[in-house]
């Protein structure tokens, strides 16, 4: 699964996710994507859960990009632990996807088979998703 190799910092704070993606709103690499519609914390399980789902369902043929990269840790305190004492030890890790940014690109495969792969995709993910092509 994904996670940084080391951070500066162990554990980080919750924050929100406020407006919409600053960078990465268009495809670079493949000719079909799958971007986010809404805010949302995406771990690294679902995203190799979501990459697995597409290569499967290509069968090898085409060429995957992720674009986003679990790089915020999250902490959890352990179960019937009593309030206070400082916070949790970090647990996994998440990616903050912001509306309109492109989680996932795809290339080398019929727009009829990126659909579907990016439809089985979107199911392991929490968020809303949309299929986006290549403009000319």
């Amino acid at each position: 699964m994904l996670s940084p190799k080391r951070t500066k910092y162990r554990k980080a704070f919750k924050g929100r996710i406020h407006g919409d993606a600053k960078g990465g709103t268009a495809l670079n690499f493949g000719a079909y994507g799958m971007k986010a519609m809404a805010p949302g914390r995406i771990t690294a399980r679902q995203i190799e859960s979501a990459r697995r789902a597409i290569t499967r369902y290509i069968r090898r043929t085409g060429r995957v990009w992720i674009r986003i990269f679990p790089d915020v840790p999250v902490s959890q305190k352990p179960a019937e632990v009593r309030m206070g004492s400082g916070k949790g030890n970090p647990e996994f890790w998440v990616c903050r996807v912001h509306p309109g940014r492109v989680m996932f690109e795809l290339d080398g495969v019929s727009q009829a088979v990126a659909e579907e792969a990016f439809a089985l995709a979107s199911e392991k993910l929490p968020i809303r998703v949309r299929f986006v092509t290549r403009s000319i």
